[in-house]
């Protein structure tokens, strides 16, 4: 399938510096990214959330798609964004974590965004354990084992 030929525009968007650690991350991980815009919300007093939204808004043209990712569903900074999601050509990803920003990041163009983003989420959910719980069930497998042996 093809996309049109838009260009594909991301945005993280969090509270505080998350966003920039997680691009950190995510550059170490998969070398620099292009059309990255970030947005760190209320550590400059200077700059509203508002403003910020608008700069990078205004930074997507008619030939583009803006994936927009951000840290909490229900959140300020995920409410912002929302009202710019009338165009049809932003999607809003909240709650995300570093393997989802790599699968979606990392997917071609050939294949339309919204058939990316609900693999890419169930895939991110799965990189989420309670790693004590897998060790500690892990360890009873094995001592089972030796049991029966």
């Amino acid at each position: 399938m093809e996309n049109n030929n838009k260009i594909r525009k991301y945005l993280i968007a969090t509270h505080g510096k998350f966003a920039g650690g997680i691009k950190s991350s995510l550059e170490l991980i998969a070398g620099e990214v292009e059309n990255l815009f970030l947005i760190e919300a209320y550590i400059d007093n200077t700059l509203s959330i508002e403003d910020q939204i608008s700069n990078v808004m205004s930074e997507i043209g008619e030939y583009n798609e803006l994936i927009v990712f951000t840290d909490i569903l229900g959140g300020s900074v995920t409410n912002q964004i929302l009202q710019h999601t009338l165009n049809s050509d932003v999607h809003v990803v909240s709650g995300f974590n570093l393997p989802l920003l790599i699968e979606i990041i990392m997917a071609g163009t050939d294949t339309p965004i919204a058939e990316v983003i609900g693999p890419a989420i169930e895939n991110a959910r799965g990189q989420m354990a309670y790693v004590n719980k897998l060790l500690t069930e892990q360890n009873e497998d094995k001592d089972d084992q030796t049991d029966t042996n």
